[in-house]
């Protein structure tokens, strides 16, 4: 694993370079530009940034305008505020009108850290998969982030985009094709699958290394597009496997596990288990106290992964 960079920085860095390209690309920000990272965009393209201010609201309703006219619209603020208080507008103007809108939220999950959990969702992905069309992605490092995001602005329709706050270490090479819809296995393995999303795609790598000192292979799966869901790649896991482990940094509730667990009830019964958020609300800390404490680890993936 190579450098450390924060999937939102990723994110601004994309914004800018895909901005010389389509003229069609407008970015909206509910004055959060410095922290989403789309305060570079808004630089080099002051004519197609549009700072709504603190009404996320009425900048989701403006976005969903702006599709209908026929931009490719990027608008972002924090996945509290995002999924959160503008889930209604969302829902209505950009989801059932299949708006071109690409709601980019940073700052998702406990590791927002010390602005505490009325910032920290760890409800967005359940939220966001629930709406009809709505295509929802959660990238795993900065290199995915980009390519991903390129995929997205490519693709007509609403889409939903989790980002983080923190750096995460690099997983993927520069070569590694990264494709929309499509899990990407990270690593080979016959004993126990690992399906990962997010920052936690970075922690089962590293479980997986220690699982295969004690005789464990285990597959990793980054399973970056949480739908629509790879159904034909989880289905061979559950097969080949026969147990899935699921990771995320989000509520047991809705998210990964939840998706994962649809596939397989209905065509591939295997053992589960999870590491996620276990029904709570997060709180003020340091973002590693924070994954320790809601038990987010390398040590409890091959704990689990054991028990599996």
């Amino acid at each position: 694993m190579a450098e450390k960079i924060a999937t939102r920085k990723a994110y601004g860095e994309t914004l800018v370079k895909m901005g010389e390209k389509n003229k069609d690309i407008v970015v909206l920000d509910a004055d959060l530009s410095k922290s989403t990272m789309t305060a570079e965009f808004a630089k080099s393209f002051p004519d197609r940034f549009f700072n709504m201010g603190i009404a996320e609201q009425n900048m989701y309703g403006v976005a969903a305008g702006l599709a209908l006219s026929g931009k490719t619209v990027f608008a972002s603020t924090f996945a509290m505020f995002a999924a959160g208080r503008a889930y209604e507008i969302i829902r209505n103007s950009i989801g059932y009108t299949q708006a071109n809108v690409k709601i980019c939220a940073t700052h998702a999950g406990i590791t927002v850290g010390e602005d505490g959990g009325s910032h920290q969702t760890v409800e967005d992905i359940a939220l966001m998969r629930a709406i009809p069309g709505m295509t929802v992605v959660s990238p795993a490092d900065g290199i995915s982030t980009a390519k991903l995001i390129e995929e997205i602005a490519s693709v007509d329709g609403p889409c939903y985009v989790r980002l983080g706050r923190a750096n995460v270490p690099t997983v993927y090479s520069d070569d590694f094709d990264v494709k929309l819809g499509k899990i990407s296995k990270l690593r080979e393995g016959k004993d126990v699958t690992i399906a990962a999303t997010g920052i936690m795609v970075s922690k089962a790598l590293e479980a997986a290394e220690i699982l295969k000192k004690d005789g464990i292979e285990a597959a990793v799966l980054d399973v970056h597009t949480i739908k629509p869901i790879d159904e034909e790649t989880i289905i061979k896991a559950a097969q080949e496997t026969g147990k899935i482990l699921v990771c995320e940094e989000h509520s047991v509730m809705g998210g990964l596990y939840g998706a994962i667990a649809e596939v397989v009830v209905r065509t591939a019964p295997c053992k589960m288990e999870s590491v996620a958020v276990d029904d709570r609300f997060g709180q003020s800390g340091a973002p590693d106290e924070l994954l320790e404490e809601y038990g987010l680890t390398v040590d409890n993936i091959v704990k689990k992964a054991k028990r599996l």
